[in-house]
């Protein structure tokens, strides 16, 4: 298996506009801390090296390296090719907006990825009900480097097109099971923030 006896690099996309919320997600205080700090604590328990894509992490207290996107402006799928292609690493992937990602989540994710076959390139969880993919809570192989690359080049961005089922590994989880989708909870926009301050008093 490609990457099969690296250790995991954990990765938080941080590279975002934050456009649809109108201020910047990554400051967003959820449990007393900064949101990227906060996400930054869960994923370095579970993987130990953290590396943060798309902005330096030191002005949230952060001490992680991190790097600019490779290529500005491809989103979410621009900045996994960076972490690729710059570490060369199986790398455990996050977006920088998941209030409620917990260790657990994470866990199972990296226990999966270590029982994947051969073929995939993405660990990932999908929604029973919908067949939707968590592509922002991701293990990716440095063998779909090129895939990305190729992809990128013709326009495609949507990671979970540039990774086709035929290359993915999934864990099921059900929408109507509430513990289990409150991880994958992102705050993209105000309503979303609103709800997600809801789910904060709630836990």
């Amino acid at each position: 298996m490609s990457g099969a006896m690296q250790p995991l690099l954990g990765v938080i996309l941080a590279g975002g506009k934050s456009s649809r919320m109108g201020r910047d997600k990554a400051w967003l205080s959820f449990f007393g801390q900064p949101l990227l700090a906060r996400v930054a604590s869960v994923v370095r328990n579970v993987t130990g090296d953290l590396l943060v894509s798309g902005r330096d992490p030191s002005v949230f207290g952060i001490d992680a390296p991190w790097l600019p996107d490779e290529q500005p402006g491809h989103g979410p799928a621009g900045g996994v090719l960076t972490v690729l292609a710059a570490t060369g690493r199986p790398c455990l992937v996050v977006s920088c907006d998941l209030p409620f990602l917990d260790e657990p989540t994470l866990d199972r994710l990296a226990a999966a990825w270590r029982q994947r076959p051969a073929s995939a390139l993405m660990t990932t969880y999908r929604i029973v009900e919908t067949g939707y993919v968590e592509s922002l809570v991701a293990i990716y192989d440095p063998a779909g480097e090129g895939r990305l690359r190729r992809n990128l080049e013709q326009g495609q961005l949507r990671l979970s097109a540039i990774f086709p089922e035929e290359v993915r590994w999934h864990i099921d989880y059900s929408q109507a099971d509430a513990d289990a989708a409150r991880p994958f909870f992102n705050v993209n926009a105000p309503p979303d923030l609103t709800r997600a301050r809801s789910m904060e008093t709630r836990i």
